[in-house]
């Protein structure tokens, strides 16, 4: 799944256009790199979004098209 998509489907941000500028901005890193978009996320990859002064680390722990918002947390785990 693409990461922008994936950061929408998992709440994780609210918004795929919201995504899509973040990882074009470089503020988003898959696996220690910087990502784009595009990038294709699976699981057990690491998530790293770079927020003003705070740094967010996620882990992916399952990837689904479709979920309830009460189950988007199932889908990572926040490392820090």
């Amino acid at each position: 799944m693409r990461l922008d998509k994936y950061l929408k489907v998992s709440r994780i941000i609210k918004r795929r256009t919201l995504a899509k500028d973040f990882a074009e901005s470089e503020r988003a890193l898959l696996n220690g790199r910087v990502a784009k978009p595009s990038s294709e996320v699976k699981i057990g990859d690491i998530i790293t979004l770079r927020m003003g002064e705070k740094t967010l680390v996620y882990e992916v722990l399952d990837i689904k098209e479709n979920i309830k918002a009460a189950d988007a947390g199932n889908l990572y785990r926040i490392i820090e």
